[in-house]
């Protein structure tokens, strides 16, 4: 296969079939130094047009290692550049697959300008269309950024490569130590959401692009056939109790090897694409924030009501995370006041002090919050706070101390009377319940204090 037809074979792997249209197959380098003008560059190594998903309208490029490394010049950024004009003038999603030796020498400062270009206009599509990257071969130096700039980023798990400074340029280290262009340690770093072999990773992107609004200005809602009213599962698996709330288990998980206390996925919920934040350990750490408070910007940016399943009692210390904590876990406050979505919060365990606060909360501005009969929401485990409250009593007053607060403070129903929490639900009814109340939020609008942008 000539890599010219692998590019075209990617993205007709990835649209509806015959649904291709190619935009600027003529188009070639214009530059002529170190003989440029010799080498032969179809569509100057960057297949660019639009298609369909299921029959959802998408731009795609996708690049062509056949041609020059499938390296970025001046009218191969021009190309991208112009597909995101017109992804933003239409108000439909743009697809990047990655396969690029990176910036074009022989075009020096004419290449590192079209990189810029290609920057700002990801950063005008920020927040107004979805931006997907996914990796097939290098994704390196400058591209990288670009990659980071997407809102989800997936690769492939033999050949992908996402790298700023390659594993030979780190000190100390080479490709058979530590190979840190692979799929698998930029997922553990947060900068991927899927890795997987190449159909699958077609596959993943059909599937957000079926969960995804087309722009910000769109409400992705498909039919329900699943049953509304279905008995939810009490299971303590995170990923279970998802599935069983989701319509017939629609999930995608996102950033799925990045920290294992947070859970992040899009669900179709009643037929409405709903962001889900969960917790997985009920110790949160500075990675699990962050990852947390990315999710709800995308969500809040692109108007998907945000659901939170509470089960939190503290946060992780160790001298690494205290670097990162206040920071991370300003930055996840911030996105849920700041977001202006429908937000719903069911605390199905243990909620507790600042994490209790900082996770979609009543006082945060959650619009709803629901909790499971045996949750526990207050200060701090009932234990712990009878040794403060009774520090100089004895150890049978201490025990008494610590039944005391767990029936006063710390029991649910003492969260319902001060209306922290609105409805205390059965485990097995979180799906009808949610589904009512995303319903009944859906019209909900909020005129926030006149400013540009916050600063956490």
């Amino acid at each position: 296969m000539s890599s010219t037809t692998q590019a075209r074979a990617r993205i007709d792997s990835l649209l509806d079939a015959n649904s291709f249209v190619e935009i600027g197959a003529k188009v070639k380098a214009r530059a002529t130094d170190f003989n440029l003008k010799q080498t032969d560059t179809p569509s100057d190594g960057v297949v660019t047009g639009y298609g369909v998903i299921d029959g959802h309208l998408v731009y795609v490029y996708a690049q062509d290692p056949g041609v020059l490394g499938g390296s970025i010049g001046e009218m191969h950024a021009k190309k991208i550049a112009g597909l995101y004009d017109l992804a933003l003038k239409t108000g439909a999603p743009i697809i990047g697959l990655i396969d690029s030796t990176g910036l074009r020498l022989e075009e020096s400062t004419d290449a590192l300008n079209s990189f810029a270009q290609i920057y700002l206009k990801q950063s005008e599509a920020s927040g107004v269309i979805p931006q997907i990257t996914a990796v097939f071969g290098n994704c390196g130096g400058g591209l990288a950024i670009a990659g980071a700039m997407s809102d989800f980023v997936l690769v492939e798990s033999s050949n992908g490569k996402l790298f700023v400074n390659s594993p030979n340029a780190i000190e100390g280290n080479n490709s058979g130590k530590c190979d840190t262009s692979a799929a698998d340690f930029q997922s553990e770093a947060g900068n991927v959401d899927v890795t997987a072999e190449e159909a699958e990773v077609y596959s993943q992107i059909r599937k957000l692009i079926d969960l995804l609004p087309s722009n910000n200005s769109d409400i992705a809602v498909d039919e329900c056939d699943d049953d509304l009213n279905r008995g939810t599962s009490a299971s303590g698996d995170v990923e279970a109790l998802v599935a069983s709330i989701a319509d017939n288990g629609s999930v995608f998980e996102t950033r799925r090897g990045f920290t294992e206390d947070m859970y992040t996925a899009l669900i179709r919920l009643g037929g409405a694409t709903v962001g889900c934040v969960a917790n997985k350990d009920q110790k949160m750490s500075a990675a699990g924030a962050a990852k947390a408070a990315r999710f709800v910007e995308f969500c809040d940016a692109f108007d998907i009501p945000v659901l939170t399943l509470t089960d939190v009692t503290g946060f992780k210390a160790c001298k690494c995370g205290e670097k990162k904590l206040p920071a991370n876990l300003a930055k996840l406050t911030f996105a849920f006041a700041n977001a202006t979505v429908p937000k719903i919060n069911v605390y199905t365990g243990k909620a507790y002090g600042s994490a209790y606060a900082a996770m979609n909360s009543k006082g945060l501005g959650a619009d709803m919050c629901f909790a499971w009969p045996d949750a526990e929401i207050g200060c701090m485990e009932a234990d712990a706070a009878a040794k403060i409250l009774a520090s100089d009593k004895s150890a049978d007053e201490i025990s008494k101390t610590a039944s005391d607060y767990a029936a006063l403070q710390n029991n649910v129903e003492s969260a319902a009377a001060r209306g922290y929490v609105d409805t205390i639900i059965e485990p097995v009814n979180t799906r009808k319940y949610l589904i009512g109340a995303f319903e009944m939020l859906a019209t909900k609008a909020v005129e926030g204090p006149a400013k540009k942008h916050g600063t956490v």
